[in-house]
């Protein structure tokens, strides 16, 4: 009854003593197994992204489906132990969370290249360019985006949609950090997956920005002034999703976000989210023990949605 809810805090157990593995990660399979499909399905065409997209997503969804309706007739236990397997390798805000900790030590200790080293770690912007103050703002954004993206998301589509639910949405933000940048060669052939991106973030990303007004007064900050700057900001922002939570997150934090941000394809000349200072490294250190409250508060909701779905699933059956 419970197999789904209980899979999921399994899951999230399991992330939050172990992280990312460093080697095998089937994230980075799943990466690599793209990258060589892209090799023969490419064009400089949408139909082509939409096609590649469509079918690496619907292949790993069927093949989920599959392998969840089989452990749904082996009993619960089986079915528990493969979505807190899909949690497990979906969820990736511990990692964050960590290396977003490491990034503020390397800060405190004056430590630039080693920041600028980490950078990749946590987002796509060019690190070389960067002084500690670019870094800490970098860092900062990246942390709340990625709260969003890393970690509520999968809960969200575990809660609703069970083992494949989390996998197909882990795959689809891959495909997006791989082509669905603006970038010359991916402008038409990543359209369809920076859509569907879009699309699968729309709930995780409110759903975190509410969650950020909730869990503000943990590190000292404003549940309204949260509030205000989603309300207010976050359609200023190019992404419909990536603006909500670091909107959320700058009102919380009494920080302003946002400003030139260089990308390794472009000069994007990102708007103004809070109306607050510039962020300082002990507010990076804020922003990821926020990111951690979130995250905790999500797990309970997304366990208990799914466990009150299993009941109302189990009495039809």
């Amino acid at each position: 009854m419970f197999a789904r809810g209980i899979g999921i805090a399994a899951g999230v157990v399991a992330d939050s003593v172990f992280g990312d593995p460093r080697r095998g990660h089937p994230v980075a399979l799943f990466g690599s197994g793209a990258a060589a499909f892209e090799r023969r399905t490419y064009s400089d065409d949408v139909r082509a992204g939409l096609v590649h997209s469509a079918a690496l997503l619907t292949s790993l969804g069927v093949v989920t489906a599959l392998l969840e309706r089989v452990g749904r007739r082996r009993g619960a236990a089986s079915e528990a132990a493969l979505v807190a397997g899909a949690m497990f390798i979906a969820a990736g805000g511990t990692t964050l969370c960590r290396t977003g900790e490491q990034m503020v030590r390397l800060l405190q200790e004056g430590d630039v290249d080693g920041a600028r080293r980490l950078l990749p770690s946590l987002c796509g912007r060019d690190p070389s360019v960067l002084d500690a103050p670019g870094l800490t703002r970098a860092a900062l954004e990246s942390i709340a985006e990625n709260t969003s993206d890393a970690q509520i998301g999968p809960l969200v589509w575990a809660a609703v949609g069970g083992a494949p639910g989390a996998l197909v949405y882990r795959a689809a933000n891959t495909l997006d950090s791989m082509i669905g940048n603006r970038s010359p060669r991916y402008v038409r052939f990543g359209w369809a997956a920076a859509r569907f991106d879009d699309l699968v973030n729309l709930a995780p990303a409110r759903l975190t920005g509410m969650a950020v007004v909730v869990c503000a007064p943990l590190v000292g900050g404003s549940p309204r002034q949260a509030w205000q700057a989603w309300r207010r900001d976050a359609d200023k922002h190019p992404s419909p999703n990536a603006g909500v939570a670091e909107a959320s997150f700058a009102g919380a934090l009494g920080v302003r976000l946002g400003g030139p941000t260089q990308y390794a394809h472009e000069l994007e000349i990102r708007p103004t989210l809070g109306n607050g200072r510039d962020p300082e490294v002990d507010d990076l250190a804020r922003a990821v023990r926020l990111s951690r409250a979130v995250q905790i508060l999500a797990a309970a909701v997304a366990v208990s949605v799914a466990c009150r779905t299993g009941r109302r699933a189990s009495v039809l059956w």
